[in-house]
């Protein structure tokens, strides 16, 4: 039988060095130069978030060298530890704990799953065994261990993240890896992978003279948890260049709740300048997007996953 096509989107936390960027999409996308198993669909650098996110597609097994070609220049590259000691500025507005930060694998039905459960594994131990990174799974690899969301390994950065591992180390504890060794590696930190369906990453621009304390409270608002809240959505307020506030989201069951509707939810709490989509999105995600809201550098052919993969069926929720 022919494995499943998944995405990847390896989250790296470069997003400054367009050097350092362009070796890490060709690490990825080495595949492609020779054949069609693997294919780089997109890149999304931001200089504010200090991050790049790759998204690739590729059937299982190939995805697995692919990955780990791109983490080895990421590891090789980038010290978030010493980032972590220097400048808060230098750092970037996006939480992370990782040169490799996040790696989840993406399955676009539900026949897909066990694909790209067992794809993440593979990525998990290789990282671990071959770059000498720990590796915590989070998400619904984790069985259930409570502290391992995204944002709960993310919350305070590598540096807090490295407190905790310490007080845990030895011990059968939520935060031990569960690949590699027990604590950061000395410069890549820590890498979380996952397998998962697709989410989208999607931005909001307030319009002037909204600033960071505007962003994070309207993100506060619109947020899972908060009485009026958006079911699936994580949501942190950033200050970008220029002094431009945004909402930035992570918006968890987007064939559920459509960026439309995740638009006139921030809408409802302050004026909106544009849109900014990370990555890809399934179509449905986008249905009824309002037409009056900018969204600078979306492309359909290339941001949308069922045309950028050339599948003519729209993709459905695929835990039903």
């Amino acid at each position: 039988m022919t494995p499943p096509i998944l995405l990847a989107v390896p989250n790296v936390s470069e997003g400054r060095d367009a050097r350092a960027i362009d070796a890490l999409a060709a690490a990825f996308a080495l595949d492609a130069s020779a054949h069609s198993e693997v294919r780089l669909l997109d890149v999304h650098s931001d200089r504010d978030h200090h991050r790049a996110v790759f998204t690739l597609a590729g059937r299982q097994r190939a995805l697995a060298s692919a990955l780990l070609r791109g983490a080895r220049v990421a590891v090789e590259s980038i010290d978030v530890i010493a980032r972590a000691g220097g400048d808060p500025a230098e750092a970037g507005a996006h939480p992370h704990v990782g040169a490799l930060d996040v790696v989840p694998l993406v399955y676009l039905d539900a026949s897909a799953r066990g694909a790209a459960c067992a794809e993440a594994l593979v990525v998990g131990d290789r990282i671990a065994c071959e770059l000498g990174v720990p590796v915590l799974l989070y998400g619904e690899l984790a069985g259930g261990r409570q502290g391992r969301t995204r944002a709960d390994l993310r919350r305070g950065g590598i540096t807090a993240l490295t407190a905790r591992m310490k007080a845990a180390a030895g011990a059968h504890d939520a935060l031990r890896p569960d690949f590699g060794p027990p604590l950061p590696h000395a410069s890549a930190g820590v890498t979380l992978v996952a397998a998962r369906e697709p989410l989208v990453a999607f931005n909001l621009h307030l319009q002037a003279p909204a600033g960071i304390a505007d962003a994070r409270r309207v993100a506060a608002l619109v947020r899972e948890g908060a009485e009026h809240g958006l079911p699936g959505v994580r949501a942190i307020g950033v200050q970008l260049a220029g002094g431009v506030a945004q909402v930035s989201m992570n918006v968890e069951r987007p064939l559920e709740l459509s960026l439309a509707e995740v638009v006139h939810a921030v809408a409802r709490h302050a004026p909106l300048a544009s849109a900014e989509l990370v990555g890809l999105a399934p179509r449905a995600a986008l249905d009824n997007f309002p037409e009056n809201l900018p969204m600078p550098g979306f492309d359909p052919a290339r941001h949308v996953i069922e045309s950028a993969l050339g599948i003519d069926t729209a993709i459905s929720d695929p835990s039903k």
